[in-house]
This record gives structure tokens, C-alpha cells and sequence, in this order.
């Protein structure tokens, strides 16, 4: 467990350098991420390079034993680049080209663009790949942020086209994959396809999804030219990207393959609390704390992602300047969110960013210092953390009691098709983590083929293609699987099984979905689950059983609620929070796992022998610790914002 920051040289005074290095290290800073917008000062002109700033960077923090994490520069193309090749440019859907003045203007699929990152990450990594101070590599920054990543440009029509060729081989093939007879809309050849966009009405929804699924590829691909050349310059070096919070444009699975040691992302509660669709309620009670799931929950997904290891690139140490209402931190949360990242596994966490800047865009987003130097009162905090890493006992990562399935391709379908306003698969996907949370389980993220053996309790809140080879895992796992509403709804050419779903998993649980509903708010069948009555909202599939099939619940108009055979049961709607709790709750307990309904606000999270427990409400509680407990932070009496931590022994933790 060790701290980092993101730092920018290049903003500051030569003169300041040597000092701030110091004051990072008297803060226990190890990690010092540098470089992934300075393009402009790299190269001023093209092919003229200006490397004596960076090498001095670089010098000096590790002059002060600090370690260097090195960002490709490629998320903001100098002038000269975009003057020199202007088709660089992205284009809106309207065929406009965005401006320069920002970040992330450029074309993923523009061939020039590509040749040009290559040189450039090229040139860095053969400078500084064997700098013994450099440790890790970020290739880009945030990649897709800012709605960035369609761009509608000749060269991504072309790349889209090749990537359908290749695909599908045969243009009839396509055509009735996409089932293009219906309203004529049947392509005589591959260059004759172009965007699902501009449309009078409804674009083809297998047409919308294969551009998601080639963006995703363009994405990936992206990322694997630079690692290829990092790893050719800078061998046993870690690389990796910094992902974003609740953000499905591409899949993170499958840009892992392209190379990844581990995954980071960039963790901001409030802002993230505030542009989720959560209940007002939530974002009233928790705009100063965020809400106790949001970081949580990425810290799940993305160590999933790197196969158990993850670090958090850039960690919010104040008010921020991007949601729509920027509020400071409730005292104590920013060494919260610190402490909760490693209890969740992080083997880094690094703060935004070390001065808060006076000028440009983000001149109203904080840092540990302010812009004259000196500590902000999150920088107060983040010496705490500092000085607590320094006594703390390392600790081993422990695998969660369920495992709860992320998938980015049912995020797509079902965005594509929502159906109902308020269907919203990553709401969904949380409220089932956030239950699982309420009850005190620890949950680990993984995809639909991820290795699932050892876990007592699988959870798939929806599932929108079920293959043959999920049915198959199904049916020789001895855990208990849960699905959602919608699950096997669609093949993965965007039709209906021709079985009706849940398709394939009928083999398990005999059952037909013959019609379905999404709810206004108006709309509200009324069931009871596990003793706990209450109803379903936004969705609801209308279910047709068949066969030994059990009906555990129902609703009042009788359409089934929830049913079961074997190790499988299935939910035939999305329910409001209580009854998720009482199943969920019913469900684990009937395999073993142990659960305790938390006090409201209350989260607790386990690390080897290690357990830590973390208070979001306003409501002071006294959590019952055992006797025998080692106390490594606070207490168990914790205030809003204040966090305990406690070690047994092997033997006594629950699992």
C-alpha cells in the first residue's frame, strides 16, 4: 500500500521542483505520475525536440527517491500536428470537425495520427524506458472521456467497413445477420455501410451494436500499438491505462488482452455521486461524502479487470471543477476515500494533483496544495494517510464472497434498446452491489468468463446474450447463480432466441419470457419476496413456466416473480431496494455466507485478516468489534467520515 501523486512540472517554476519533490517525500509520497499532456513542450515543432526539462524532472524526483510513472502524451496533439495533418480532427455526427483548445482532439482511426504516436511514445520510451527511477507506464489519459470516442470521419467509415469485411466476410452475410430486409434497408457491399447515425428514425439496433463493438476494438488496438513499443524500450515495467467511474464506451475486458499489467482508474465520489442516476435523496444525503458505493464499486470492477491488481491513478483531494455542483469534501473523507481504495485491494493510490492550478481549465479543481503553496485541508488529510502507510502491516488481498457479473456488452445492447426511460443497466448492476454491500459481503466484479469456482453465490443482474458455454458453467458449478430480468433476452446479432428467452439457459431452468413491460413510476406489482413485501419498478418480464420449475413469489396480478430449479433462480423483474435486500439476503445465507445488515452509511470491507469499516451517514455508530480484536486504526465508535481498521486472526475471519 503505498501513496502517489499526479504532478506537472511543466506548470511551475524550474526553482520549485527540488522543494515539492522534498515536501512529497516528507508526505510519503512514493509514486510521481508526470508527462501525459506535455506534447507541446516535448516537441515544439515537428521532429524538434526540447527533452532538457523532462530529463531534469526526472532527476530530480528521483534525486529524491521517488518513483516515476510516465504518461504518453498522445490524449493533447500540439498545433503543429493538427495544422500539419488536419484530418486528424475528429468529426462530429453532423460531419463538423471539433476545434483545438481543449484535449483529446483527435481521430483514433486516423492512420496519421497513429504513425505520429508511435513516433512519439517511440522516442520517449527509448530515452527513458531503462531511467531506473521509471517504474510504470499510462498510455493516453482517460481514454473516450468528454463523449470523445465516436468520431464519424472518413478514415473511421473506412476502418468501421474493413472491421465489418473481416467480421462477417460476405455482405449477404451482414445483411442477414442485421436482418436488413426489413424497411429495404439491404447493402449491395461492404462501402456502401456507413454510420447508425442521422437516421429519421431508429437506426438498426445490430447495426448501432457492431459500431459499438468496433469502437471498443479501435480502443483497444489504440492502446496495444503503444504497448507494444513501451515493452520493446522498457521492459519490466508495469503499463497500464487510467480508466474512468460508470464508463462503458468500450470494453475494459477486452482492452485488458490488449496489455495490461494492471488496471488504474481515476476515482472522483462527489462529482460521480452527483452525475449518476441516483435518487435525489442519495445525492442530498451523500453530496459531501459521496455515496458509500460509487468508489467502492470501481475499485471491484477494476481490480477484476487487471486480474487482482489495480491502483488508483488519480484520487480526488477536494472540490473538483466538472459535475454540476462541485461541493468540498465532509472533514475526514478525503483520507476515507484513501483508506477504503486499499482496504479494497489498491496497491496504489494517487492523489490529484500536488497545486491546484491558477490558471486555465481546471484552476478550480484542488490538489494537496493551494495554487501559493501550502497544504489545502484535503492535503491535511493526505498527510495523515502519509504518516498512517508508514505503520501500517502489509496486507493480503482476500477473494470476496460473491462474485457479481459485470458485462459491457449487455451495457450496450441495453442502452441501445432501454425500452423504458429509466432502464439503465449500470443502475442496475449497483443495485445489486450495493445490496450485497448493505449485508456486509465483500464482492468481487468479473466477466461472463471469468473463472467462478470457489464462490458460494454468483450474482447476474441481467445477462443480454446466454451462450451455451455460460449454461455449461452453469450446470457443474456448485454455487447458487441468481439472474435478472432480461437475461438471454437478445442472440448476439440483436434478435429475439427463437425459443423466447432467456434462451440457452432454458436447458436449466425451463421457463419462456412471452412478452415484457418497462414500468412508468405509476406502475408498481405488488409481490413479496422472502417475507418482505413490496414491488417491482422500471421492469418486468411477463413469464411463462414449464416443466418442475418452482414459483417462489408472485405478484398480486399473478405473473410469476421470482422462480427457481436447481442451482439457479430468476428474477422476473427489477425490484425496488427492500425486496432486493430480503432475496439477496435469504440467498446468501442459504448458502452459508454469513451476513449482517449494516447500520445505515455503514460499509465494511475485508483485506486478509485485516477488516476495515468506513462511516458515510451524518449518523455517529458504534460498530460491535470482537474482543480479541488488534486495533490498527481508530476506533469502533465513528463519526461521519471516520474509518476503523482491526486485525484478527486467520482463523477467526468470517468467510
Amino acid at each position: 500500500m503505498q501513496a502517489g501523486v499526479c504532478y506537472y512540472p511543466e506548470h511551475w517554476p524550474q526553482s520549485k521542483w527540488a522543494q515539492d519533490a522534498q515536501r512529497m517525500v516528507e508526505l510519503g509520497i512514493s509514486h510521481v505520475r508526470i508527462a501525459e499532456f506535455a506534447w507541446s513542450r516535448m516537441e515544439p515543432q515537428q521532429g524538434q525536440y526540447d527533452w532538457a526539462w523532462l530529463d531534469e524532472a526526472i532527476e530530480t524526483l528521483a534525486a529524491a527517491g521517488l518513483k516515476v510513472v510516465l504518461g504518453t502524451p498522445t490524449a493533447a496533439p500540439p498545433y503543429w500536428l493538427i495544422t500539419r495533418w488536419p484530418e486528424v480532427m475528429p468529426l462530429r455526427a453532423d460531419g463538423t470537425p471539433w476545434q483545438f483548445g481543449s484535449r483529446r482532439h483527435y481521430d483514433m482511426s486516423s492512420p496519421d495520427y497513429r504513425r505520429e504516436c508511435a513516433r512519439i511514445v517511440s522516442v520517449m520510451a527509448e530515452r527513458y524506458g531503462q531511467h531506473p527511477a521509471v517504474v510504470a507506464w499510462q498510455t493516453d489519459n482517460e481514454l473516450g472521456c468528454h463523449d470523445t470516442l465516436p468520431s464519424y470521419s472518413p478514415a473511421t467509415r473506412t476502418a468501421f467497413q474493413q472491421w465489418l469485411a473481416a467480421q462477417y466476410g460476405d455482405i449477404h452475410a451482414l445483411n442477414t445477420a442485421w436482418g436488413n430486409v426489413f424497411w429495404s434497408m439491404e447493402y449491395p457491399d461492404f462501402s456502401a455501410v456507413s454510420f447508425p447515425v442521422n437516421t429519421p428514425t431508429d437506426a438498426n439496433p445490430a447495426h448501432l451494436l457492431d459500431f459499438r463493438r468496433f469502437l471498443s476494438a479501435e480502443v483497444a488496438s489504440f492502446h496495444g500499438l503503444q504497448v507494444e513499443i513501451i515493452r520493446k524500450h522498457s521492459p519490466g515495467r508495469d503499463v497500464f491505462h487510467n480508466f474512468m467511474g460508470f464508463f462503458g464506451a468500450f470494453d475494459h475486458y477486452q482492452f485488458a488482452k490488449a496489455g495490461l499489467d494492471l488496471a488504474a482508474w481515476d476515482s472522483y465520489p462527489l462529482a460521480r455521486t452527483e452525475v449518476l442516476a441516483l435518487p435525489e435523496s442519495d445525492k442530498v444525503r451523500y453530496a459531501r461524502t459521496g455515496h458509500p458505493d460509487i468508489s467502492a464499486f470501481s475499485h471491484d470492477l477494476y481490480r477484476g479487470v487487471g486480474k487482482g491488481r489495480f491502483w488508483v491513478m488519480e484520487q480526488q483531494a477536494g472540490p473538483v471543477n466538472w459535475a454540476p455542483w462541485n461541493p468540498t469534501p465532509a472533514p475526514g473523507m478525503v483520507r476515507l476515500w484513501a483508506w477504503e481504495a486499499f482496504a479494497h485491494g489498491a496497491e496504489l493510490v494517487s492523489w490529484f494533483r500536488w497545486r491546484q492550478a491558477p490558471f486555465a481549465q481546471e484552476h478550480l479543481h484542488s490538489g494537496l496544495n493551494l495554487p501559493g503553496d501550502g497544504y489545502s485541508p484535503g492535503g491535511e488529510e493526505a498527510v495523515q494517510v502519509g504518516a498512517e502507510l508508514r505503520q501500517f502491516p502489509a496486507a493480503a488481498s482476500q477473494r470476496g464472497h460473491v462474485a457479481l457479473v459485470f458485462d459491457y456488452e449487455t451495457l450496450w445492447f441495453t442502452d441501445i434498446q432501454r425500452h423504458g426511460k429509466t432502464f439503465d443497466y449500470q443502475m442496475l448492476v449497483f443495485e445489486y452491489y450495493q445490496t450485497l454491500r448493505q449485508l456486509g459481503l465483500d464482492v468481487d466484479i468479473l466477466p461472463r468468463d471469468a473463472d467462478f469456482s470457489g464462490y458460494a453465490l454468483v450474482v447476474v443482474p441481467t445477462l443480454a446474450v446466454v451462450d451455451l458455454a455460460l449454461v455449461e458453467k452453469v450446470s457443474t458449478s456448485q454455487a447458487l447463480w441468481l439472474f435478472g430480468p432480461r437475461t438471454g433476452a437478445r442472440t448476439r446479432n440483436f434478435s429475439i432466441p427463437a425459443t423466447l428467452p432467456p434462451g440457452p439457459l432454458q436447458a436449466l431452468l425451463p421457463m419462456q419470457v412471452i412478452e415484457v413491460e418497462s414500468l412508468r413510476p405509476s406502475l408498481t406489482p405488488e409481490t413479496t419476496l422472502a417475507g418482505q413485501a413490496g414491488t417491482a419498478i422500471h421492469w418486468r418480464d411477463h413469464v411463462r413456466v414449464a416443466g418442475d420449475v418452482q414459483t417462489l413469489a408472485a405478484f398480486a396480478d399473478g405473473w410469476p416473480a421470482l422462480l427457481a430449479k436447481g442451482n439457479v433462480q430468476y428474477a422476473a423483474a427489477w425490484f425496488e431496494p427492500k425486496l432486493h435486500l430480503a432475496w439477496l439476503e435469504q440467498a446468501a445465507q442459504s448458502v452459508g455466507l454469513v451476513t449482517t445488515r449494516l447500520p445505515d452509511g455503514v460499509r465494511v470491507r475485508r483485506r486478509g485478516e485485516i477488516t476495515f469499516a468506513f462511516n458515510y451517514s451524518d449518523t455517529p455508530c458504534v460498530l460491535p468489534i470482537p474482543q480479541s480484536a488488534e486495533w490498527l486504526l481508530g476506533n469502533n465508535e465513528l463519526q461521519q467520515g471516520q474509518l476503523c481498521a482491526w486485525r484478527e486472526s486467520a482463523t477467526a475471519v468470517q468467510r
